[in-house]
């Protein structure tokens, strides 16, 4: 291999996944997810781990970085630099490849480019100065900060205020930082057209509904997570929560879940093309070819 990784992004519903897992079954590769959420056991179907597509021709292929904390618990960048650091050694120190995979670009951005990270306590007085602001607000004051912030996944006002308050401890607390390795790494991203991720998305979410999203949130909520708790995770349980608790009716949940999430979508691509411009190279594959034919070029792309 002229890489020491393989990192496969792309947005929600575009197949990176299970072009992943095909690439593990081809290179006897292990994967480490890359997704914010997917951490969480339990919060399977809104999160859309979709385990099934680790097993490929009858293998299931390993993985790490899933099912890794409680719902309720708030995982930040700093541990997801820790426990990737952990696994990607742990593979390498194996023999075996890894690949990177997923659709949260801060993470990836992190451990790509060495992002040199420190824990961040609570700041309860900046918390309070904070409080009964908009998200728009919000949003307005981060975007003052120069420090790297996931905007992607910055949609409730709980989010921002933490991401404020992660980039005011950065620029107050200057300190040495624990070296962070340099990763010969190949990115790849699963190029899906406007149209189709639209459809797929809005498929895949009544799919999910029919699979039992809703319950799967009554039943966190009902093991004693809090529905603030849920809220903070944005996206399918920020709205699933909110019709749960009597705040939206079940067809504006729907409507307004199926916005988010195509909203979300664009945010990914956007935060690939910064990508792009701070500096990565982004080989781009049609998320339409056929699963071999992908396969192929990017193991073409591997070995150039």
């Amino acid at each position: 291999m002229a890489y020491d990784m393989l990192t496969i992004l792309g947005p929600t519903a575009s197949g990176k996944t299970s072009l992943a897992a095909h690439l593990a079954r081809r290179l006897g590769a292990e994967i480490i997810s890359a997704d914010s959420r997917q951490i969480y056991r339990g919060m399977d179907i809104g999160t859309g781990k979709d385990l099934s597509d680790y097993v490929v021709d009858g293998v299931s292929i390993p993985y790490h970085l899933i099912d890794i904390a409680d719902p309720g618990y708030k995982y930040n960048l700093f541990e997801y630099q820790r426990d990737f650091l952990s696994a990607y050694q742990d593979i390498k120190g194996r023999g075996v490849f890894p690949i990177l995979c997923g659709g949260t670009g801060l993470y990836i951005e992190s451990v790509l480019k060495a992002y040199k990270m420190m824990p961040v306590p609570q700041n309860e007085e900046l918390r309070q100065s904070l409080e009964g602001k908009s998200l728009e607000e919000l949003t307005a004051i981060l975007s003052t900060y120069k420090t790297l912030h996931n905007t992607t996944d910055v949609d409730t006002a709980k989010r921002a205020i933490r991401a404020i308050e992660i980039c005011e401890y950065y620029r107050s607390h200057p300190q040495d930082f624990v070296d962070f390795p340099d990763i010969n790494c190949l990115v790849v991203g699963v190029d899906i057209a406007r149209d189709l991720r639209r459809e797929k998305i809005s498929k895949r979410l009544r799919a999910r509904l029919d699979e039992g999203m809703v319950d799967e949130v009554r039943r966190i909520l009902d093991s004693g997570v809090s529905a603030e708790d849920m809220i903070y995770y944005g996206l399918e349980y920020k709205y699933l929560t909110n019709y749960v608790i009597g705040n939206l009716t079940y067809e504006q949940m729907v409507s307004e879940l199926e916005i988010a999430i195509h909203q979300f979508a664009k945010r990914q691509m956007t935060w690939f093309r910064g990508m792009e411009r701070r500096g990565f190279t982004i080989h781009w594959v049609d998320a339409c070819l056929p699963m071999d034919e992908k396969v192929e070029v990017i193991c073409n792309l591997l070995q150039a």
